[in-house]
């Protein structure tokens, strides 16, 4: 395996043991009444609801070593796996306290996710990450992604003035660091722990152990 690439927090706490992928995601599926919460949890969950293998990821919006994996490595993933209905994907928010605009580009995508666009906000704030990462007020540039993807913006920006998702992103955080995740990217795949920006080669063979040992597994 690849050495280690990803980001840290400026301290780091002891380990925890590692927990299964589904485990992850399954915590990350509120039952709370909020409306925001639960729209924003559903959004950042895609693949079919057949699939027997999750893939959590643990991210931060700013990490270079993020968006590294998400340029290099996601796309093939979706492709090969996701779009074949073999594997879910769920992204957990860790944003770290080393990078200042990554809480508030976590909750641009979470607000963005409650109106089900998570996923092309995750693309494009990866995509823009050089732009905003050093503004001191990266929000009017978040407003603009978001309208630039026909996000309903009174509700976004509702949704981001209130800090309606920072709950839920805090949630995340503490569930990667009790499953275990030490820095960003980090990665649960059916019961493995994937630390780092690692090459597809490294992914498919995770993806592919997970498969197997769910076809092994008896039905529920």
């Amino acid at each position: 395996m690849a050495a280690l690439a990803g980001c840290k927090p400026a301290e780091t706490s002891a380990r925890a043991t590692p927990a299964p992928a589904e485990a992850v995601a399954d915590g990350a599926i509120l039952t709370a009444a909020d409306s925001i919460s639960a729209l924003a949890d559903r959004g950042r969950i895609q693949g079919a609801a057949s699939a027997t293998v999750w893939l959590v990821e643990s991210s931060d919006f700013q990490c270079p070593y993020c968006k590294t994996w998400h340029d290099q490595t996601y796309p093939a993933i979706v492709r090969d796996y996701v779009n074949t209905g073999k594997v879910r994907i769920a992204y957990l928010n860790y944003p770290l306290n080393i990078h200042p605009n990554a809480k508030p580009a976590a909750e641009a995508a979470m607000c963005a996710s409650a109106q089900g666009k998570f996923w092309p906000m995750h693309d494009k704030l990866f995509g823009t990450q050089e732009r905003w990462e050093g503004m001191r007020n990266a929000v009017p540039y978040f407003d603009s992604l978001a309208t630039s993807l026909g996000v309903e913006m009174s509700g976004w920006r509702r949704c981001v003035t209130e800090h309606l998702a920072l709950p839920l992103i805090q949630a995340d955080a503490e569930r990667s660091q009790r499953a275990g995740a030490q820095s960003t990217p980090t990665f649960f795949v059916g019961e493995e722990l994937v630390a780092g920006a690692q090459p597809y080669p490294v992914f498919r063979a995770a993806i592919e152990r997970a498969l197997a040992k769910a076809t092994k597994a008896p039905a529920r």
